[in-house]
Parts: structure tokens; sequence; C-alpha cells
């Protein structure tokens, strides 16, 4: 296993290719991701839809869900919100501000396709007729839950939600093989999924999910809107996520094992 400081030591590496990738290889890598991460959802929902007991269900959907991040570690490719951590190659001056928001924009667009295409052919295969109807429903439900979030509670999940993330991802950097990367990211992407905690990649999956089931149904969804999905949640939950993973994680671990001077760890 590698030290926290030899993780960030190696990330940095792995920032400089981030940065240097071609517009179009990311963006594929990205959509990738975003298809991993929203087939993770779509099997958790299936998984918890008929769990009567609410505890129950949200802990069965999150031990289902950190298959997503693990397959988007395992195979390789680009999430916007793991590449939150790029901050830190940014204050460690490998690669520049504009480089790593040129990443970000790119990725976060890359993984709203993927997402919003799994959705898609989910909807188009009606995937979500499952155990009599339940499944749409729950799909639906999760949703109008996500949409009718205030936004400052939108927003403060955020922030809880890619701090574990980006915790995940450093775990999966520290570890050595592909059973102790998997390991890795279970338990705190697990915690995220129980606890209600708001991914926005995950979100471009769930929302564009209950929108189309919605119409596909001719359930009357209130208060599920495009609107209120991208401006009420997307929103809040993104500026959220980039707090979480830039300054709770990215920063610290910058300040903690990178920065120059007395104030580094070594261990």
């Amino acid at each position: 296993m590698y030290t926290p400081k030899e993780v960030a030591e190696n990330y940095l590496s792995a920032c400089r290719a981030k940065a240097a990738l071609p517009l179009g290889r990311m963006f594929l890598l990205a959509c990738m991701a975003g298809a991993f991460v929203a087939l993770a959802g779509a099997a958790s929902t299936a998984a918890a839809a008929t769990v009567g007991d609410p505890s129950l269900a949200k802990l069965v959907s999150g031990c289902v869900f950190p298959a997503g991040l693990a397959m988007v570690i395992v195979a390789g490719s680009e999430l916007f919100t793991g590449n939150n951590l790029m901050i830190m190659g940014v204050l460690s001056r490998v690669i520049c501000a504009r480089q790593m928001l040129r990443n970000w924009c790119v990725v976060y667009l890359g993984n709203f396709v993927g997402a919003a295409l799994v959705a898609a052919l989910c909807v188009l295969g009606h995937v979500f007729s499952a155990f009599d109807g339940r499944l749409a429903a729950s799909v639906i439900a999760i949703a109008q839950t996500k949409a009718a979030l205030p936004f400052g509670d939108a927003f403060v999940r955020g922030i809880l939600c890619n701090f574990l993330v980006c915790i995940a991802v450093w775990m999966a950097s520290a570890a050595k093989s592909v059973p102790g990367k998997i390991l890795a990211v279970f338990f705190p992407i697990m915690t995220f999924v129980v606890a209600g905690f708001e991914h926005s990649v995950a979100n471009m999956y769930y929302l564009t999910a209950g929108l189309l089931t919605a119409a596909q149904t001719g359930t009357a969804a209130g208060g599920l809107t495009w609107g209120r999905a991208l401006l009420g949640n997307l929103l809040p939950v993104t500026f959220g996520n980039l707090v979480g993973g830039v300054l709770l994680v990215g920063v610290s671990a910058w300040y903690l094992y990178l920065k120059q001077g007395k104030t580094a760890v070594n261990s």
C-alpha cells in the first residue's frame, strides 16, 4: 500500500496525464464514466425497488452503487467529481488552472452525455417496467425527491458527498491491487448512498431517468421539470461537490503532503 504522501505525489503524475488528454479522448472517457455511474444507479434502484423497509432499501442500494466508481477506477475513465482533486496539480504548479478547468468542463459534459444515454436506453428498453411497474414508480419518486430539495440542502449534501467520493478515490489510489481498489471504494460510496448525500453525475442519470420515465408512462410527476432538475438540484449539487472535493480533500491533501516547508507531512 502507498503512503498518503506517495499517493499525493503519484496523483501529480495523474494530473499531468489528465490535463494532456486530447479533447476527443477526454470526452469519450468522460462519457464512459457517466455511463458506469448511471448503470450502477439503475442497478441499485432495481435492487431496492421492492424492499419495504426504507432503511433496508437504502442499505441494499448502497451495497450495489459502489460498482459505479469501481468501474470508473479499474476500467480507467474520467469522472468530474473525482477530478476535483486536480486542484493539487494546480497548487503544486504541475498544471495550470486553465488546464484544470478545461478538463472539468469537458468531463462534466461527457459525464452528462454518458449518464443521460444510459437513462434513455433504459427507458427505450422498458427496463423500468419490472416488478409490475414498481421500478418505474421508484425511478420517478427518486427524481421527484431530488428535484424537491431546497437549494441549500442540495448544496450541503453535495459537499458531504464529494468529500466521501474523493476520499474513495484517494483510498483506491493507495491500493496496489485491483481487489484492493474495489474494496477501498466500497465503504465511502456506500456511506454517501445510505446517508442520502447528493452526487452530481449520479443525479444526471437519476433526474433524466425520472423525467423520461414519467413522460413514457404518462405519470403526473408534480414538481419534476427539466428546469427544476437542472437549476434546483444539479446546479447546487455541483457547487457542493466542488467545495467538498476541491477544498475539503484536494486543498487539504496538498497542504498536508505536498506543500513545501515545515507544514508538509512526510509519512
